[in-house]
């Protein structure tokens, strides 16, 4: 039996004889509706829900060159830190008529160039990233697009075009103050293998003044990869007091794998964590941990690009969101 053709698309001329209007009203109700009256635009969309009609939005992008539509980069959808900015993004961008494209590059720049690849061939009105753009081809490229680019959760003295983040140099030298300040010399890192992650790493030796035990994980981490880092750590001394992790995640699989050992938090192992994931204040105990506003990032990318996008000046392209440690019983009692 032969395959039957699979039936045509509705059109906008459907549309408008479906409604029994002109096709220049059943585009104005669709996309000016301030120029036709109220029971008009109520005839057209039920013409558009009976035809089962989608608008060309890349044929209406191609007048106005305008696609209404934002790029997200992200390096993993599964990370909770990042899940608050990914949903202010969309609501705020949404609010302004623009709806997001979401990439995720698994914490690979070749995938991340690949990525940015096929995204720019749908002619997104901007770009949003996670990190920053370390590709020096792909930066001057982004530059040359004459499209907004925010670069988020870092910070940088060389953006692409504009930023919203904090510092992971800074993040890191805090919370080896903090564990200074609490008597601890013993100190151990739990790490994923990304960029900011070193970042912090690098920013917390620093401080220190010297090289501590340090267990390396894949990226993304989680609670399985926690158990084995603490493991790894403990080999490495089995004297250690504190620890801090690169993620909470990571920092949720130390604490079950201490308790499982029979080590008492804080008592005998301090843990802190990165990022004040929605479990991190309902753990037992309580996990300490870095706290960065997400959603606080996602709203003010949001309002960068679209600012752009609508011909106005950004007074200010970089902004600092700062962050804050939060305190709880995983480091005291």
């Amino acid at each position: 039996m032969p395959a039957v053709p699979p039936p045509k698309p509705a059109t906008l001329h459907d549309v408008a004889r479906a409604a029994g209007v002109s096709l220049i009203t059943a585009s104005r109700a669709l996309g000016k509706p301030a120029m036709v009256s109220d029971k008009t635009i109520a005839r057209v969309r039920q013409a558009v829900e009976t035809t089962g009609y989608f608008p060309n939005l890349l044929a209406g992008g191609l007048k106005s060159r305008r696609s209404m539509t934002v790029a997200a980069l992200v390096p993993a959808i599964s990370v909770q830190q990042f899940l608050p900015t990914v949903e202010a993004l969309t609501e705020s961008l949404h609010a302004a008529g623009y709806q997001l494209i979401l990439g995720q590059s698994g914490y690979d720049h070749a995938r991340e160039e690949a990525l940015f690849n096929t995204m720019m061939s749908r002619q997104p009105d901007g770009i949003v990233v996670t990190g920053l753009v370390h590709s020096a081809a792909l930066r001057e490229r982004l530059g040359r697009l004459g499209i907004p680019v925010v670069e988020t959760w870092d910070l940088s003295d060389r953006p692409v075009d504009m930023m919203v983040g904090f510092s992971h140099l800074l993040v890191g030298g805090a919370i080896a103050g903090y564990f200074l300040a609490r008597g601890w010399r013993r100190i151990g890192i739990a790490t994923g293998d990304d960029a900011r992650a070193a970042t912090r790493r690098e920013g917390l030796l620093a401080t220190l003044g010297r090289t501590v035990p340090t267990a390396y994980v894949p990226a993304p981490s989680s609670l399985a990869l926690g158990r084995r880092a603490l493991a790894d750590l403990l080999t490495q001394d089995p004297e250690i007091e504190a620890v801090y992790c690169s993620s909470d995640q990571l920092a949720q699989g130390v604490v079950t794998e201490a308790l499982a050992r029979g080590l008492r938090i804080p008592q005998d192992l301090a843990v802190c964590g990165f990022g004040d994931a929605d479990f991190a204040a309902h753990m037992e105990p309580s996990l300490t941990t870095v706290q960065v506003d997400g959603a606080a990032i996602g709203r003010t990318a949001a309002a960068l690009v679209v600012a752009r996008c609508r011909g106005e000046t950004v007074a200010a392209p970089v902004v600092n969101m700062g962050f804050r440690i939060v305190e709880r019983r995983s480091t005291a009692d």
